[in-house]
């Protein structure tokens, strides 16, 4: 039997601008279903769980059947979305809402039952701290969490993103967090590329037991109370950075669930799962697990062209 991954987190279709691409029509992506895209093409059963409107529902459905993502969705008002454009490439964008689909109801899937791993991957606050200790009393799969959306706020129909008590006590939950620039700097007061070591040290004091902070063409560094693992990026042409740090953390987990003790081995597979979601844009990324483990082994193999 595959490993089970849930993933947690409402679906959105957006629309993207890059320097390089410009979608006509709104794609499927958001965290957590993003996370799901990756796991599924390296061969684990992925879950989503969220909410959906009538405007997208039928079509969600569909996208995700066709792509081997079991679903529990419930009903909202409307499909979340936003509005993305991108103005360099480090992947700093402006982010306005096209739609807010609310916060996910608790219930247990039946799915849920003999999880390996739960991911947290809010895109708008829908997953609360209370969602999570509601949670953790019917599972004992460790949890991830990606914290975007429990930093972002709405204000003028712009993204703004300030410090919650649903992310400080998710993370002490999770046995991982990972978050980007943007995300470590709002709960730390730190740039983490100008000392990436002490913000994902900082970041690490929230309570996870694994930190992880992403670095976009930089790559990333990883902290376990112990050692510090420099996670270099693999050098590609990157078209479209959407989705990068959520199929990194699909690619971290994977990894993960096969050897807990490299955290090496799942940062770099991280890094190479990643890679192939930059290259195209929208869900229909060509991955496949050989490729990744032939990305990773070249990182691994090194040398390590980025000093962080």
């Amino acid at each position: 039997m595959p490993q089970k991954v849930i993933c947690y987190g409402n679906p959105v279709y957006d629309l993207i601008t890059t320097p390089q691409i410009q979608t006509s029509d709104r794609v499927l992506s958001g965290c957590s279903t993003n996370a799901c895209l990756g796991l599924s093409k390296l061969g684990l059963a992925t879950y989503l769980v969220g909410n959906v409107g009538d405007d997208y529902s039928s079509a969600l459905k569909q996208d995700l059947t066709r792509r081997n993502i079991g679903f529990e969705l419930y009903h909202s008002a409307q499909t979340g979305g936003f509005q993305l454009e991108y103005y360099d490439d480090q992947g700093n964008r402006n982010l306005s809402v096209l739609g807010e689909a609310g916060d996910i109801q608790f219930a247990i899937p039946p799915f849920l039952k003999d999880a390996d791993l739960v991911l947290f991957g809010p895109i708008l606050g829908e997953v609360s701290a209370e969602f999570g200790r509601q949670l953790r009393q019917h599972t004992s799969a460790p949890f991830f969490l990606d914290p975007q959306g429990t930093l972002r706020k709405i204000k003028d129909g712009k993204v703004t993103h300030e410090m919650t008590e649903d992310f400080k006590e998710l993370t002490r939950m999770s046995r991982v967090v990972k978050a980007n620039e943007l995300e470590t700097h709002t709960v730390t007061g730190l740039d983490p590329r100008s000392n990436p070591r002490k913000a994902v040290e900082a970041l690490h004091r929230f309570g996870a037991e694994i930190s992880i902070v992403t670095l976009a063409e930089a790559g990333s560094v990883i902290f376990d109370g112990k050692s510090y693992y420099e996670i270099p990026p693999y050098i590609t042409n990157a078209i479209d950075p959407t989705g990068a740090g959520d199929t990194y953390a699909a690619g971290f987990c994977y990894q993960y669930l096969q050897d807990a003790t490299d955290l090496l081995a799942a940062g770099c597979f991280g890094s190479a799962v990643a890679s192939v979601m930059v290259e195209n844009s929208g869900p229909d990324f060509p991955l496949t697990l050989d490729e990744a483990i032939t990305r990773q082994k070249k990182l691994l193999q090194g040398p390590l062209k980025v000093k962080l």
